[in-house]
């Protein structure tokens, strides 16, 4: 059971996901969770390097669509200056909102991957559907109240996959 908390890949932040490596592994687009993820959870725009990221992910024909857990506000005010589609209330890990936004991107379960920074949300989620996963450091430490509740439990899985050996990384590697 605990596997399915394991992600496929981890990285140090968004701008480690690569869209030359995710185009050879016949990637064609990425649900990204928003706050901790793009950017801080108390940030509401996008910064530069955010925006060049969401072009440099069009430049290469990977679609992007922001699937959180957050209000309308707070994730429509984020998107609509990328023009990104994004899907609010997501109540992830459930799989309707992982399953809708593939579907709005017409792509195959295999040309899918899910990055977010929680374990509980993202990673459960995507795996539960069948994604490609990518575990990324959250930007900023401190968090709203059940995020706080889902790291102590995300901290005890973590050591545990440690402790199997399933994992070698730790969960604040910034390179």
């Amino acid at each position: 059971m605990l596997n399915k908390f394991l992600p496929n890949e981890h990285v140090p932040s968004i701008f480690d996901v690569d869209p030359s490596e995710l185009k050879n592994k016949g990637i064609k687009g990425i649900i990204t969770d928003l706050d901790n993820t793009l950017v801080a959870w108390n940030v509401e725009d996008a910064t530069e390097d955010i925006k060049d990221w969401f072009q440099k992910m069009n430049d290469h024909g990977i679609q992007v669509t922001i699937v959180s857990n957050n209000k309308e506000a707070r994730v429509k005010l984020f998107s609509q200056p990328l023009n990104a589609t994004f899907i609010y209330s997501a109540r992830k890990p459930l799989a309707k909102a992982f399953k809708k936004a593939r579907k709005q991107m017409k792509l195959r379960k295999g040309e899918v991957v899910v990055v977010g920074d929680q374990l509980l949300t993202d990673v459960l989620g995507g795996n539960m559907v069948g994604y490609h996963t990518i575990l990324v450091v959250p930007i900023v430490e401190t968090d709203g109240l059940l995020t706080k509740f889902n790291r102590q439990i995300e901290r005890r899985i973590l050591n545990w996959m440690r402790r199997k050996g399933k994992i070698t990384w730790d969960r604040s590697d910034r390179s």
